[in-house]
């Protein structure tokens, strides 16, 4: 079957092979792509609080990446932040913060849910302090889990969010292979990721239910059971534990 890998393109590469090795053809067509914020008078101010934190979440290798970047700026190193403990959204993350020389706790399942199960979010007290290193609309179900229960959130948004200029021509120059494929699978691995594939594919209805997508975790897995139900939509849709190239393939050999 045919493998639509969405992730953006600093990331794709792994997942690609893999799935190439095991002889599923694959098209690269990313959905996102991070584009760094500017050092603002606002991002010094939260760093100059990050000290007081009890807690840093780290969404993406990007955010540590940039979040390290400008730590540095703000003029804070981590020694000063040596009474933190840092939560890593995946494996990949918990690798670019290693790279620092941070330990990192990490969910078995790399979604905002997975994370609320981690024993270090769930025993928070009341009035503590959590930092966000993320990128503009993304982990807000999580933020306000928190908030709900009395978390005071610092909120970096390090990066925006965008779908690639690139990827309207990715898709064109593989239009044809879509149309000629009964069936293909998607990898759907944020909100965001599938309000661009739904914007990018509008004057294809068609090509929306004619695939098989993949689904991390329970949240996004709702939302599209919702849309499937709204649109009265003939697509199919399984849930991802994680992004790993052997559950994704396990899961593409199922169908």
């Amino acid at each position: 079957m045919l493998f639509i890998n969405t992730r953006p393109s600093d990331r794709a590469a792994n997942l690609t092979q893999a799935l190439q090795t095991a002889q599923i053809p694959v098209i690269e067509l990313p959905l996102l792509e991070l584009v760094q914020q500017p050092y603002t008078d606002e991002l010094a101010s939260l760093f100059r609080q990050l000290p007081q934190a009890k807690l840093i979440v780290v969404v993406s290798p990007t955010a540590a990446q940039m979040g390290m970047q400008y730590l540095q700026q703000a003029g804070l190193s981590l020694h000063d932040l040596g009474s933190v403990q840092w939560v890593a959204v995946g494996k990949a993350t918990e690798r670019a913060l290693a790279s620092y020389g941070i330990q990192s706790y990490v969910p078995d399942v790399e979604t905002s849910e997975g994370m609320l199960q981690l024993p270090v979010l769930q025993q928070l007290a009341t009035g503590s302090t959590v930092a966000f290193w993320r990128g503009e609309g993304g982990r807000q179900f999580m933020m306000q889990h928190l908030k709900d229960q009395q978390i005071h959130i610092l909120n970096f948004i390090l990066y925006d969010r965008q779908c690639p200029p690139v990827t309207s021509e990715i898709l064109a120059k593989h239009l044809t292979s879509l149309e000629a494929n009964p069936r293909y699978a998607v990898l759907v691995s944020s909100e965001a990721s599938w309000l661009n594939w739904l914007a990018l594919m509008q004057p294809y209805p068609h090509l929306i239910n004619r695939a098989l997508y993949l689904v991390l975790g329970p949240r996004l897995t709702a939302m599209l059971g919702e849309y499937q139900q709204q649109h009265q939509a003939g697509f199919q849709f399984a849930q991802l534990e994680d992004l790993s190239g052997s559950t994704i393939l396990q899961q593409l050999l199922m169908y």
